[in-house]
């Protein structure tokens, strides 16, 4: 099997890295891919999609897997099936519950899955008048994509108004905050839930836990994601059910009664509180760095699940997992996420411990080719994985990995997994 892989970042290698273990796939292609995806495959430098599905269709690829959610919300599923090409990922209008909060938040309404309350609008007088009727800290969010940054968490009224006026004035997101939705703010802890969809059928993945913040003990800004780790103890059976009973079955007949069957990655973001799961949000693909901890976990071959799931044959497949742990860490340039860094060569050194070289490996992200070296040329660099038969074992394999890895101004946190390691302890 040909697999095309369309992205370029830590989750593209990480699903790259995949497919390179599985016996089912001769070759493998990036769109654009990086510096280090050349390892793995053969990178393709075409942007426009029609062209990109001429490429795949000369070149006998036999599956697409769309990693990022920008190609999604523009439509790149629609033109592949054009061609009668087999791609892995919802349709335009299914890429809409992460392309637009207000339709993702309008429908979680329509359903009755549990989310928290809130106000959609583009006037200004709206939002403060429902900010005033809140408690602080208040959630404020652009209707469209910002690369994971449209959402902001005020901790005063007078914050959140800031907040909004700012979106609706086009000062901080351009046309994606034109219309806002704020929003209670549900005090908890988060969870990702990945479910793999054919339109009709659905596996659910070992739950995961994301580390948004940039600092250790959560400080600091809200980034793509620092560090993730799977499976995480903070879900029990009880719980898993009730995600799947409330939010991922209905979303899935939903989508299916809108008529815009959901195929592909939903992602759902969720607040537990009090034992009882709240929809965030949802994307339409995987999350990164979650996608580099659940890949390694995956027994079943990774072209198998998404093969199935693009041609709605899912309800064949038993979905397998290794009974381990995944740990990342992502080490970061010196000036994210406030800015570009200068690029830097990375040096990684030579792995003499035999387990570590067996338990842990790199995904790598915003990294360039240069004269024939690895240079650190992006935000999040790279993310460090390490496996284990517990999370602390995983843990240990992933920052033994960082000390291995050198460029200028690498930053990363120190405390990745520290919610589950204190509830095994307690």
């Amino acid at each position: 099997m040909k697999v095309m892989v369309v992205g370029s970042g830590g989750r593209e290698y990480a699903i790259g890295l995949a497919l390179k273990k599985d016996k089912n796939v001769e070759e493998i292609f990036f769109a654009p891919g990086n510096g280090a995806t050349l390892e793995l495959g053969e990178n393709v430098e075409i942007s426009d999609f029609e062209e990109l599905a001429k490429f795949a269709g000369q070149r006998g690829i036999d599956l697409t897997v769309v990693g990022p959610e920008a190609p999604l919300v523009e439509g790149i599923v629609d033109i592949f099936r054009k061609y009668g090409l087999k791609i892995f990922g919802p349709t335009q209008k299914a890429a809409l519950l992460e392309g637009s909060k207000i339709y993702m938040k309008n429908f979680l309404k329509k359903y009755n899955i549990p989310t928290a309350r809130y106000i959609e609008t583009s006037i200004m007088e709206e939002a403060a008048a429902f900010i005033d009727e809140l408690t602080p800290p208040i959630v404020v969010k652009a209707d469209g994509l910002c690369a994971g940054k449209g959402v902001i968490i005020a901790q005063s009224k007078e914050e959140a108004k800031e907040a909004a006026a700012s979106m609706l004035s086009g000062e901080a997101f351009g046309p994606a905050g034109e219309r806002v939705i704020v929003e209670e703010y549900l005090d908890g802890y988060e969870l990702s839930i990945f479910a793999v969809c054919d339109g009709k059928n659905y596996k659910i993945l070992p739950a995961a836990q994301d580390h948004k913040r940039l600092l250790d003990g959560d400080k600091g800004p809200n980034t793509g994601g620092m560090g993730a780790y799977a499976p995480t103890p903070l879900i029990d059976e009880e719980l898993y059910k009730k995600i799947e009973e409330r939010i991922i079955a209905p979303t899935i007949e939903g989508m299916a009664q809108e008529g815009v069957p959901y195929e592909g990655v939903l992602f759902a973001g969720l607040m537990i509180v009090g034992g009882e799961p709240y929809v965030l949000e949802y994307n339409v693909r995987f999350g990164d760095p979650e996608c580099e901890v659940l890949m390694p976990l995956l027994k079943t071959p990774a072209s198998e699940l998404f093969y199935k799931a693009a041609t709605k044959q899912l309800d064949s497949l038993d979905i397998e997992f290794y009974d381990k742990y995944a740990v990342g860490v992502v080490m970061a340039s010196e000036n994210y996420p406030y800015g570009k860094s200068k690029p830097s060569e990375i040096i990684i050194d030579e792995i003499v411990h035999k387990e570590l070289a067996e338990r842990a490996h790199i995904c790598f992200a915003g990294v360039s080719l240069i004269e024939g070296k690895l240079y650190a040329t992006g935000g999040r660099v790279l993310v460090c994985v390490g496996i284990g038969d517990s999370i602390k074992e995983a843990r240990d394999y992933a920052y033994m990995l960082t000390g291995q890895v050198h460029f200028a101004g690498k930053k990363f946190r120190t405390d990745i997994a520290y919610q589950a390691l204190q509830v095994n302890e307690s």
